[in-house]
């Protein structure tokens, strides 16, 4: 998605609680219309940037920028922010239409707009028919569509999603996620996420920023945090991934060698960096092919070692390669049909190969 100038902009945020750094000099610049992700691990400082945005919490330095706005001083109930929790906090005795409606009653909305504006948002998320249920008879999926209702009914310039989706089973949440973006797609607000869930991030986000111990590691889309991570700690945190180490031993424009305990590795791209400096490289197991013959025509990132470890999961095969130095290599091999069975199995020796296009080297 190109990016239009920043809609809503963090200039070196700061909170400090006590002597503990919390959010530490984070700079954002989200676009209008925009759905973007805080993803990290617990304590990393997403919740508490997010309550800064949402005037929950005072910054101890820097500033907010909504629209060209400053709005870090101004008081929750004074910003065009409204943020959606993730135990949802409906009024339990009061039934769907009336949770809607609340907020827009407390604002002193003339009846007919309220009537209006609550049958449009519960259309929106397709509840219309539940319009009188109170919260406890509704599914899960079916109360966070509540909640969203209630949260847009005030048509907020920005919206905040606290782990939207962290109270509901894997199968709905999965569901869910495709359900909420087309909702939020649909009204144009720009929204901002908080989440521990790297999936959950990948299919909702149109960027992503990686966060830990309070500062961002990395902004990108998925395909960007995924393919190329900046950092051994976002390589690691995204999806699964070897790290094997080693030290420069090639470094040109267009391509690179790591001499590594499985052997030297040959990578498409070179890395401007001194010769014999340590390094790592990135690579996806799901990039490794593997084979109890040698392949012919393998490139040369060919290495043997045995298997130590396999785990069905359905949809593919895992396998732990452990190499003559002790080094473990993941390698996942994808089930394509139904009646298929790997040949490999325990204690095998085998090849395993991948393109000098698959791996990242990593310095950081």
């Amino acid at each position: 998605m190109a990016q239009a100038p920043g809609f809503l902009v963090t200039e070196r945020l700061v909170k400090r609680f006590d002597e503990a750094l919390a959010v530490d000099e984070v700079s954002l610049s989200i676009a209008k219309g925009e759905i973007f992700a805080l993803l990290g691990s617990s304590g990393c400082g997403k919740s508490t940037l997010l309550r800064m945005l949402a005037g929950f919490e005072t910054p101890s330095s820097g500033r907010i920028l909504l629209g060209g706005q400053d709005v870090a001083a101004m008081p929750p109930y004074e910003r065009p922010v409204n943020m959606m929790f993730q135990s949802y906090a409906l009024f339990p005795h009061l039934d769907v239409w009336e949770n809607v409606a609340f907020g827009l009653k407390r604002e002193g909305m003339p009846k007919a707009e309220v009537r209006q504006r609550t049958e449009e948002m519960l259309s929106l998320v397709q509840l219309a028919a539940f319009a009188k249920r109170k919260p406890h008879q509704l599914s899960g999926g079916q109360q966070q569509r509540v909640a969203l209702a209630r949260s847009l009914a005030k048509k907020p310039k920005l919206l905040l999603l606290d782990e939207p989706l962290g109270a509901l089973d894997k199968k709905l949440r999965e569901q869910t996620q495709f359900e909420l973006v087309n909702i939020i797609e649909r009204v144009g607000v720009t929204v901002v996420m908080v989440t521990h869930d790297q999936e959950e991030a990948m299919t909702m986000a149109n960027r992503i920023a990686v966060m830990s111990k309070g500062r961002v590691l990395q902004v990108g889309t998925p395909e960007e945090i995924y393919e190329y991570p900046a950092n051994r700690f976002v390589a690691d945190f995204i999806g699964n991934v070897n790290l094997l180490e080693g030290r420069l031993s090639v470094d040109e424009v267009d391509r690179c060698a790591i001499d590594t305990g499985v052997g030297e590795i040959h990578v498409g791209h070179g890395v401007s960096g001194t010769l014999n400096m340590p390094v790592a490289l990135a690579v996806r197991p799901e990039k490794i092919e593997i084979s109890k013959r040698r392949p012919d025509q393998a490139g040369p990132n060919l290495f043997q070692g045995r298997v130590r470890e396999i785990a069905y999961v359905g949809s593919y095969n895992s396998y732990i390669v452990v190499t003559s130095d002790g080094t473990r290599v993941k390698i996942t091999e994808a089930n394509t049909s139904r009646q298929e069975h790997s040949e490999i199995t325990w204690e095998d020796e085998v090849y395993f190969w991948w393109s000098t296009g698959a791996g990242v080297v990593l310095r950081d």
